[in-house]
């Protein structure tokens, strides 16, 4: 199994497979793979917070040639995924490797496949009307890696943000950054732009032990090969590890009426509702008379005209609320290149990030620990 990842989240990934249970895990840029079987691929699904995809690795082997691509991939036990009735593509990608051509990769593959579905299944043609397998024949120095995706939509889509501002955060992003931070459920946290209430959503969901893919449909469920006793016993485990004791206090505000509007209404999809406090109020108000919070946000950046000198402001006046504080603990994901400058000292950490394909940095302010 293969675990992909926007670049920097691979070792949360790993941390979440430790979780899970599962070993061996290997990390490379944007994925982690780990033996397991057909079981794990609905658990990790369902329960994975910071990864984009799961992939059933089908081969891996050395291409040099075309030939040498379609002979190794019609070896590969296709027949065992895909149905006489299987609807299937090929995506590719190709980076350092001979085989350069992406469109003649995957036409290659495409060949080789059909050629193996041919001997199992007595039919010289394939109507393509049944469930979806989605094919990935990646290249890396010359080496060939062929998968299948079992989630169909990126994993980050968990089905309760039915409405998004501009410029939304990835929810596994968001994820990411609650299980960077020193927040705990007992701790308050605090997200003065919240937007469409990602981050505080997330954080509920996690300090509710609320499984992100429990509410969605993933491609592989309409696969024969896996059985429907496999989903319902890893939904059945997810919803029993729902945690409702404890009080959560996350406190999301921005100054847009109608966005904080959207955020209620993602929360409530997402059946955290009751663990976050929205309002519509001005960043220079959103500070709760509280010690030893966590602040998590996501402030507006960008190069947008005449919004630069009231961004620049923005920082400021977040170093000038939370360095005066030492107990809360802050942490900011921004673009900004002179944000440490702007809020007024260095980071103790900062990380590299992607929001999309958007370069990020993550901007880690440790305070002091709350009292036993």
């Amino acid at each position: 199994m293969i675990a992909t990842a926007t670049f920097g989240l691979e070792a949360i990934v790993k941390r979440e497979l430790q979780n899970l249970g599962y070993t061996d895990i290997k990390v490379f840029d944007g994925q982690a793979s780990f033996p397991a079987g057909k079981e794990a691929i609905a658990r990790t699904n369902i329960w994975l917070r910071t990864a984009d995809r799961i992939l059933l690795q089908i081969g891996e082997f050395q291409a040099l040639t075309f030939d040498e691509l379609f002979t190794k991939t019609k070896a590969l036990p296709w027949g065992d995924w895909i149905t006489v009735d299987g609807k299937f593509t090929v995506n590719g990608k190709s980076i350092k490797s001979k085989l350069f051509s992406i469109s003649d990769c995957q036409a290659i593959v495409k060949k080789a496949v059909v050629e193996k579905l041919k001997e199992k299944y007595p039919v010289d043609w394939f109507a393509e009307t049944g469930p979806e397998f989605t094919i990935q024949v990646a290249l890396l120095n010359d080496t060939a890696t062929l998968t299948i995706d079992t989630s169909g939509v990126g994993l980050h889509k968990r089905g309760y943000r039915r409405e998004a501002g501009s410029a939304p955060l990835k929810e596994t992003l968001a994820a990411a950054m609650i299980q960077l931070s020193y927040w705990r459920k007992d701790r308050l946290l605090l997200d003065p732009f919240c937007g469409s209430g990602t981050i505080p959503i997330e954080a509920a969901m996690i300090g509710r032990n609320i499984a992100p893919g429990l509410q969605r449909k993933f491609a592989s469920e309409k696969w024969p090969s896996l059985p429907d006793s496999s989903w319902k016993k890893a939904r059945t485990e997810a919803f029993n590890a729902i945690d409702q004791e404890g009080s959560i206090r996350i406190f999301a505000s921005d100054i847009d009426p109608k966005i904080i509007r959207i955020a209620k209404e993602n929360a409530i999809q997402a059946g955290v509702d009751d663990c976050i406090d929205f309002a519509v109020k001005p960043f220079a108000n959103s500070k709760p008379q509280m010690q030893f919070g966590v602040l998590v946000t996501n402030p507006p950046y960008g190069e947008r005209l005449g919004k630069q000198k009231e961004i620049q402001e923005i920082y400021q006046a977040i170093g000038h609320l939370f360095r005066a504080d030492p107990t809360w603990s802050v942490y900011i994901l921004t673009a900004e290149e002179n944000f440490e400058k702007l809020y007024g000292v260095a980071a103790q950490r900062r990380r590299k990030l992607y929001n999309g394909n958007s370069k990020v940095n993550y901007y880690q302010y440790y305070g002091e620990r709350p009292p036993r």
